[in-house]
């Protein structure tokens, strides 16, 4: 389907691949992984044909359809979502007016006049608008929704809308680039277990690891600008890629301590008349060795610990009678919640429910109509927003963010912080506002080390983060000493963390007493059970 031959790219001046080399089949599921930055989605843009690499072919089986999910994406015009998941207002008429063009110059054996004629036969399907409801509303969409205009909506609802068209045409060959980023936690599990049966291949770029472990059956990894290839899925690979690490570092210590007593040999005996010729047996045994290069170690995640943060009450915050809403949309009426210390608790339920509104109540950044919000003794709240640009001054530098938050730190010790959390050199004299997603994410992040709370509020912390740096913040979460509260899709980080879970839905609040297994344990008996009272 899909054949990549001694790839060659350079980017920026940097050389990112070298005869790097590797395929997909019908119907597999593969994962390509690799630091930031070497080269994840450049290697989508050269399949894509956006690219042309400096060497190296990429071969498609022309009646194959590839579909493609960026990070980001905009609705282009007055659409509506059901319009854009159908693509009959955008896509179409594109595919029609480029049909027609090809038609005309009479080139309508090309792989692309195939592929465009396959993508316009999905989309020309009188079942296309049942199709994208059904996916639109796995994702979360409403039915109220599904005639809004979809740039009312934000950036992240309106690539759900064109995951949904994606679906609605089920390429041979699906490509996509950090699909997760956008969904809340049961339109992950939605697409999730879509994409187990899904019939089409599958190309992956996801920093959330139990995602990869349901769907992917391969890993291709970018390192040292190739691309290696490991069987399973991703703990698989984490596995074999130590397993391999660890041959190929015992192959050079044996290489070079071979090398070593050959050298040895050569320079005592080399003086000696009756030895000479010996000792030069030996140099040149060393010159026909062919050299291991000395295996580059697997990149781990990078530990840091929060410090202690002041100690609170043992009631951290609590509301009470809460009245919220947004214009006409009651959000919550009368809501009780009481949080006690060392609590570690996630919020979930479907979108719109209300979970990053609570979160804003808790921290107090929006106004509520009546109720009470009660802070704890000593209480210090961090809040770790969705929107991660709002809690940065876009005038300051990364260097000045992170002094204003601790000024009585050392700034070299400020350097060897940022230095941990990879912001290095001239990186640190960045204005925040010229910082990407991820960058944003690691910042604050690094503002809550410095100067810890002891009521820690974080809404999708994980957004936007590779997936060493997501385990770094699981690994100094568990070890953190405050009480935290967040909204995560990412199930490893959930089971990891929470202690306690609160389902949130039409406005009520559900506690749930243990971890994410004990939630989906509970909530499937539930369910079972209604179904069995209503086939009763």
């Amino acid at each position: 389907m899909l054949i990549i031959r001694d790839l060659k790219m350079t980017f920026g001046g940097r050389t990112l691949f070298e005869n790097a080399s590797f395929q997909v089949n019908y119907g597999e599921r593969v994962a390509l992984v690799g630091a930031n930055g070497t080269g994840k989605t450049t290697l989508f843009s050269i399949i894509l044909k956006e690219r042309e690499p400096d060497a190296g072919t990429i071969e498609r089986d022309e009646w194959t359809m590839v579909g493609h999910l960026p990070q980001e994406g905009e609705a282009l015009g007055d659409e509506t979502v059901l319009e854009v998941a159908t693509g009959r207002v955008e896509e179409l008429p594109q595919i029609e007016k480029r049909l027609h063009e090809l038609e005309k110059i009479g080139d309508v054996s090309s792989p692309e006049y195939l592929e465009l004629h396959a993508k316009h036969d999905k989309l020309n399907d009188p079942e296309v608008e049942t199709k994208a409801k059904k996916m639109l509303r796995g994702l979360g969409y409403k039915d109220a929704d599904l005639n809004r205009p979809a740039k009312e909506m934000s950036g992240g609802w309106v690539m759900r809308a064109r995951l949904a068209r994606l679906l609605v045409m089920e390429p041979d060959l699906l490509l996509l680039d950090e699909p997760t980023n956008h969904l809340d936690l049961l339109s992950l599990l939605w697409l999730q277990n879509y994409l187990k049966n899904y019939s089409g291949a599958l190309l992956l770029i996801s920093h959330d690891r139990v995602f990869m472990d349901e769907i992917i059956t391969e890993v291709q990894e970018i390192s040292e600008k190739k691309l290696i290839a490991y069987t399973g899925n991703y703990t698989d690979f984490l596995r074999q890629r130590e397993e391999r690490y660890e041959q190929q570092l015992a192959a050079y210590k044996n290489q070079q301590k071979e090398i070593s007593d050959l050298q040895a040999f050569a320079d005592r005996f080399r003086s000696i008349p009756s030895k000479a010729s010996q000792a030069q047996s030996k140099l040149k045994q060393i010159e026909r060795l062919e050299l291991i290069e000395k295996p580059m170690a697997p990149r781990k995640p990078f530990r840091f610990q929060i410090p202690p943060p002041p100690r609170g009450g043992q009631r951290a915050i609590s509301l009470e009678g809460i009245h919220m809403a947004y214009g006409a949309n009651k959000v919550y009426s009368g809501l009780d919640l009481t949080v006690e210390r060392g609590e570690r608790t996630v919020l979930v339920g479907p979108n719109g429910a209300g979970k990053s509104t609570l979160l804003k109540i808790l921290a107090g950044v929006v106004e509520f109509q009546k109720g009470k919000r009660d802070l704890g003794h000593n209480a210090k709240i961090g809040y770790f927003s969705q929107h991660r640009g709002a809690t940065l001054d876009p005038e300051k530098t990364v260097l000045e963010e992170v002094q204003a938050c601790a000024p009585l730190m050392r700034e070299d010790e400020i350097r060897g912080v940022l230095g941990s959390f990879m912001f290095r050199k001239d990186d640190i004299y960045k204005k925040t506002a010229v910082l990407s997603g991820g960058e944003k994410s690691r910042l604050n992040l690094i503002k809550f080390l410095v100067d810890p709370p002891n009521l820690l509020l974080m809404d999708e912390p994980t957004t936007h983060l590779d997936i060493h740096t997501v385990e770094s913040l699981t690994l100094a979460l568990e070890r953190y000493e405050g009480t935290l509260i967040f909204i995560s899709h990412d199930v490893h980080f959930i089971r990891h963390l929470a202690t306690k879970v609160l389902h949130v839905n039409n406005g009520q609040i559900t506690p749930y007493t243990g971890g994410y297994d004990y939630f989906l344990e509970k909530t499937n008996a539930m369910d079972n059970e209604r179904a069995a009272l209503t086939a009763g």
